[in-house]
């Protein structure tokens, strides 16, 4: 029988397994750290789809490849990826590099465990639990469908309005449905509002039901002793989802579910008891098993990025970080408000910073029946744009009545005022024939 072995394999070869790794590593801190954290290289080379199949040959054969070869398939892999590390990243919540974070991610994935049971896992069981929920999912999910979630109205700031909380509740009621959760947002994802949880909370508590913040973009504020406020009433709260992955950079994916409950809910809600892991005559606590308190049991440990990056940077140096972003956006506030073609479309209260650019053809023509229509056509070509030349990204959208417009996020903890000059330089050269 021939020897079906690949031609090249790392199967009980140590060394030439450490001297593969050693060369991915360098190729990752040359081409990931050094380039794509700086501003004179490109965010992203973009190719269409039909290009890029080609470049990477993405077709799987039955002999494998050389080293040299398989090194290549990194480099091209990170060539032809967007650099969400980039200083001109703007485009989604999430963006920048931690080296802690970085350096905790590799250790996760060198280890390749699970957090299901503390014996396969102790360290990471001791760290901390993740777990992530989405309420048009999450509806779908249980059984209850979408249709069973309602929206309730927001302000022009995109705040939830506590009395229509209330008149909502009052309605499906009547209509003999059973309210039992609502959900309040700290740190909208478009326009980065705080609802009053205060007042939600209150009307939670008259009528009996469970108050859930999604935190996951603006949660991290808490670390700041100037900011905090805005998060006032989350105390309040039955339940609390927050992503250290974005705000303050802890890597994809990093995400907490923080509860008030003490009755072990979740293990309540979610355990199956399977006898081939969680046996309940071990030699340690089992109440140090976690697995049964989620629904995907075998998952990466995401815990140690977050742990590592705080214990390096400490309390003080996540505050400065979040700090650092609000100061940032109100300098790129300021700065748009003295030029001429950026328009605010309101005032922020957090790191969403979001604008208009109107280029020389609409100045000073407001008032013309097809100004919105054309302004609304702005932000997808001067994207298209950015993106092809791999100068910057930024992310653009209507919102309500809002025709689309720009969604500066100021998350990168390496930015800086020079950052947002560019930005405001870039899009007006973008736009200058516009």
């Amino acid at each position: 029988m021939a020897d079906s072995k690949p031609l090249f394999s790392l199967d009980g070869d140590p060394v030439a397994a450490e001297a593969l790794l050693r060369d991915v590593f360098g190729i990752v801190v040359d081409e990931v750290i050094r380039k794509g954290t700086s501003a004179s290289e490109k965010v992203c080379e973009w190719k269409e789809p039909k290009e890029l199949k080609q470049l990477l040959d993405l077709e799987l054969r039955s002999q494998g490849e050389s080293q040299e070869k398989i090194l290549e398939r990194c480099r091209a892999v990170i060539r032809y990826s967007v650099k969400t590390c980039h200083p001109h990243f703007f485009n989604q919540l999430f963006s920048g590099l931690d080296p802690h974070a970085l350096a905790g991610r590799i250790v996760t994935e060198s280890l390749n465990t699970s957090q299901y049971t503390y014996e396969i896992a102790p360290v990471f069981v001791l760290m901390e639990e993740e777990c992530h929920y989405s309420i048009k999912k999450g509806a779908a999910f249980l059984g209850l469908g979408t249709d069973s979630v309602r929206v309730v109205k927001a302000d022009e700031r995109g705040k939830m309005i506590p009395e229509d909380l209330e008149r909502q509740i009052s309605l499906a009621e009547a209509e003999g449905a059973v309210p039992f959760l609502v959900c309040a947002t700290s740190g909208t994802t478009v326009l980065g509002a705080f609802d009053p949880l205060e007042a939600i909370a209150d009307v939670c508590q008259r009528h009996g039901l469970w108050m859930h913040v999604d935190a996951a973009w603006g949660g991290s504020v808490l670390l700041s002793q100037t900011h905090r406020n805005l998060l006032d009433g989350i105390q309040r709260a039955d339940s609390v989802a927050w992503n250290p992955h974005k705000l303050l950079t802890a890597g994809l994916q990093c995400s907490a579910l923080l509860l008030q409950d003490t009755s072990n809910l979740l293990k309540h809600c979610h355990g199956s008891q399977a006898s081939y892991l969680f046996q309940q005559d071990k030699f340690y606590d089992v109440a140090l098993d976690t697995g049964d308190k989620v629904v995907q049991c075998g998952r990466r440990v995401d815990c140690l990025k977050l742990w590592l990056m705080w214990k390096a940077q400490g309390g003080q140096g996540l505050e400065r970080r979040v700090d650092q972003a609000f100061a940032l956006a109100r300098y790129l506030v300021e700065e748009i408000k003295k030029r001429e073609g950026f328009v605010l479309v309101m005032e922020p209260e957090f790191v969403n910073v979001c604008f208009w650019f109107v280029p020389p053809s609409l100045r000073g023509k407001q008032e013309s029946p097809d100004y919105s229509e054309r302004l609304a056509k702005v932000a997808p070509i001067l994207k298209e744009r950015m993106v092809k030349e791999g100068s910057m990204m930024i992310g653009y959208q209507p919102h309500g009545t809002r025709g689309n417009f720009f969604r500066m996020v100021v998350a990168n903890p390496a930015l800086t005022r020079a950052d947002m000059d560019f930005l405001l330089n870039e899009l007006e050269r973008l736009g200058q024939d516009l």
